[in-house]
């Protein structure tokens, strides 16, 4: 169970970078039938997150530890920022991530995941795009529909191609209720 409420578990919490992480981070908990209470930490971007690390495993009581961050342009990079935290509050490191997802042994038990798949650079999006079924008649569609609007009338940057495209597959999903906080803010694309 993913805590949301003000008052949060002290002995496992989640970092993410924003509120689409921790969405999706929510909705497949759900559809796992066996998974650990504990709370998801928006830190509303990595400039937030990373500082946050030392604190949140420091704090007594604490169990476990996820970080979840996009890996960005620079995989490497993004993995030495977060390794870099950890080795500030004298926690032992490995060189590279965890093709499997990274999970250092202790108290706290800390894991780590580098969007979308610890081996290349990509985002959240890019992440959620590989869930999508290659057999999906509409994410063509979608693809299709994003790529078709004009420079001028796009109210999104080119960097975030993807995550508009996501948004028009979402939209025609049945299941909209779930993903409904994704597509709500405009601001995050």
């Amino acid at each position: 169970m993913i805590g949301t409420g003000a008052q949060r578990p002290s002995e496992n919490i989640l970092l993410v970078e924003g509120q689409d992480d921790k969405h999706v981070v929510r909705h497949l908990c759900d559809r796992s039938l066996e998974m650990p209470e504990f709370f998801t930490l928006d830190r509303v971007g990595i400039s937030q997150l990373l500082p946050a690390i030392g604190p949140e495993i420091k704090v007594s009581g604490r169990q476990a530890v996820g970080i979840v961050v996009d890996a960005n342009s620079d995989l490497q990079s993004r993995w030495d920022e977060v390794i870099g935290q950890l080795k500030a509050v004298n926690i032992q490191t490995p060189d590279n991530p965890d093709p499997a997802g990274t999970i250092i042994s202790g108290i706290p038990r800390i894991g780590i995941w580098l969007m979308p798949n610890n081996q290349s650079t990509g985002e959240l999006e890019d992440f959620v795009q590989e869930m999508i079924p290659v057999e999906d008649p509409v994410w063509p569609m979608s693809e299709e529909y994003i790529q078709g609007i004009p420079n001028a009338d796009r109210k999104f940057r080119d960097s975030k191609i993807l995550k508009a495209k996501l948004y028009a597959w979402l939209a025609t999903r049945k299941n909209l209720a779930v993903w409904a906080r994704l597509s709500a803010r405009e601001t995050c694309l």
